[in-house]
């Protein structure tokens, strides 16, 4: 067996892996969407139609037909206030209080439409994704149709303020008063989303909160990447049985997800952004996931039951996060909320490289210096590993003539000459695997670096120098490809041994070539990451080979 190879071919593999997973990725999780779903007027005093808005009364017991579709046309079927604030641009529908619409203004679209804020949640022909909540159970008001509410003003402003209240307010016949009162606070992407319930009747009043999520599965818009990379799309739970746990679309389509904890959380993600139902950390919450008859997809939450007496008042309420996969943001917000920033299981490398970064970012303003900075770190952590592997280079050329001999006496014979070469190697203490081990040490932190770029959205749209504007995107000239070409084949030449067969000298040859044209598709930062950790060991190379012919020489001169 001959390790040179498999270890060349291992690097290869690697790298294929990636291509691979991100094509499957692309193609397995986008379904055009079904217009025809997408907006549902309906008939919302029907009994039919309210049965698969909201979900049961009980929070063990759902289907179809209970936790299904909540209503996609407030637009149609009620009016519409605006909230701003410096975060956030919200519009919530007065029946049922839903939010139908977010948008992002600190997150443009794309480069070339500052002006145009990315949209998370929206609600038209062509896409559903919608927040909604409300009360269920005995006596909720959404139990035989969604609430409609009152609001003071259409329009409301955080202007100079740090916080900013709105109130719908909705009577329900039972005599059941319900102020639903959105908090928005400066800075935050976080909304609290409270109910104030009073009794003004005669009787016990029993009732549920639920939160949901409910999406369809058209293309997610902040996706794009190089090739057209995807990260995940989908669901994600935080329950008893799995601290984070995805929920795929088509396992959905399955069948229905159940689950329960005390506290917990339920999510949908897409790339750099998610949006979250946060229920409260002391309630042991029924968390839930379905496939809608219309198509859609519904993940959520029911809390446990309120009662409220006649002439009492109660609270109850969640949290909805709407916007970016800020880990500082998310780690405060709710337990292993922050794993939704999702590095795959290469997270023990990757989180402490963004750790890293991050830091450097904080000294020098610029993610793509931070790149070049965090890559020479490494390597010089690395060094001795490297250095090393060097050393053994040498000593392989040194013993070039003795393996040429040992083939040429032992060509028709294999095995013998496997055998022979390796008590060579034993006895001499040489490392058969020469330059390919700097190679394979460095792909771990290779593909830890591409899910920090796919998944940090620090990354989206910071800019390097020149014409790289976008670390997350390719480089839109394939300089920084060409350049990394280039590099690589210097250092594949530097590395080359003489006692290559032809096989493994015609794949050093052709590796420069197949990981440039993948490189000319892929993120300009890790495009940078690559080219930057050639150049440095290029540099390493050259140094610990003149180290290595001053030592031979200093040798011959004792001799």
């Amino acid at each position: 067996m001959d390790v040179r190879r498999i270890a060349l071919i291992a690097g290869l593999a690697i790298v294929s892996y990636i291509m691979i997973l991100q094509w499957s990725n692309d193609y397995s999780q986008t379904n055009p969407v079904n217009t025809a779903d997408a907006v549902i007027a309906g008939d919302l005093n029907s009994d039919n139609a309210v049965a698969s808005e909201v979900p049961t009364g009980n929070p063990d017991v759902a289907n179809d037909t209970q936790a299904g579709q909540a209503p996609a046309t407030s637009q149609v079927n009620g009016d519409v206030i605006s909230v701003r604030t410096d975060t956030l641009d919200v519009r919530i529908s007065l029946d049922g209080g839903d939010v139908i619409y977010t948008a992002l203004p600190e997150y443009p679209y794309s480069l070339e439409t500052p002006n145009i804020p990315f949209r998370m949640f929206e609600n038209n022909t062509t896409r559903t994704y919608i927040a909604q909540s409300g009360l269920v159970g005995e006596d909720g008001i959404d139990r035989q149709s969604r609430a409609r509410f009152s609001a003071e003003q259409s329009t409301y402003e955080l202007g100079d303020a740090d916080q900013l209240e709105v109130v719908l307010t909705h009577e329900a016949d039972n005599g059941l008063v319900v102020n639903k009162v959105y908090t928005f606070n400066r800075g935050a992407y976080v909304m609290d989303v409270r109910f104030d319930l009073t009794n003004q009747g005669s009787d016990t009043l029993r009732t549920n909160l639920f939160g949901q999520l409910r999406r369809d599965r058209s293309q997610d818009p902040s996706a794009g990447s190089g090739i057209g990379m995807r990260s995940y799309l989908g669901a994600t739970f935080s329950t008893e049985d799995s601290a984070y746990e995805k929920v795929k679309f088509g396992e959905l389509d399955d069948g229905r997800f159940n689950g329960s904890k005390v506290g917990g959380w339920v999510a949908m993600l897409q790339h750099y952004f998610l949006s979250a139902w946060i229920p409260s950390a002391n309630d042991n919450n029924a968390f839930y996931g379905q496939k809608g008859s219309t198509g859609d997809y519904y993940v959520g939450f029911q809390a446990p039951t309120v009662v409220v007496g006649p002439g009492e008042s109660v609270s109850t309420g969640a949290q909805l996060y709407v916007g970016p996969k800020d880990q500082d943001q998310l780690d405060e917000l709710a337990d292993n909320l922050e794993k939704t920033v999702d590095y795959g299981w290469l997270w023990w490398i990757a989180q402490p490289l963004f750790w890293l970064m991050q830091f450097i970012h904080g000294l020098i303003g610029n993610w793509g210096w931070s790149i070049v900075l965090m890559t020479l770190t490494v390597k010089m952590v690395l060094y001795p590993l490297t250095a090393s592997s060097y050393r053994s280079m040498g000593k392989m050329r040194k013993f070039a003539p003795v393996i040429s001999e040992l083939r040429e006496q032992y060509g028709d014979d294999r095995q013998k000459m496997s055998q022979e070469m390796m008590k060579l190697y034993q006895k001499e203490k040489l490392n058969p695997l020469g330059g390919c081990l700097p190679m394979l040490v460095q792909m771990p932190v290779f593909i830890a670096l591409y899910w920090v770029l796919m998944e940090s959205v620090e990354l989206r749209q910071s800019p390097f120098i020149f014409w790289i504007q976008d670390l997350s995107l390719k480089d839109p000239f394939f300089v920084l490809p060409l350049l990394m070409g280039a590099s690589m084949f210097l250092q594949m030449r530097m590395q080359q041994q003489p006692t290559m067969d032809p096989m493994q000298q015609k794949i050093m040859q052709f590796m420069p070539v197949m990981f440039t044209f993948m490189f000319l598709w892929f993120p300009a930062g890790l495009t940078l990451y690559w080219f930057t950790n050639n150049v440095i060991t290029i540099v390493q190379q050259y140094i610990v080979n003149k180290n290595i012919e001053r030592d031979e020489a200093k040798a011959k001169a004792k001799t």
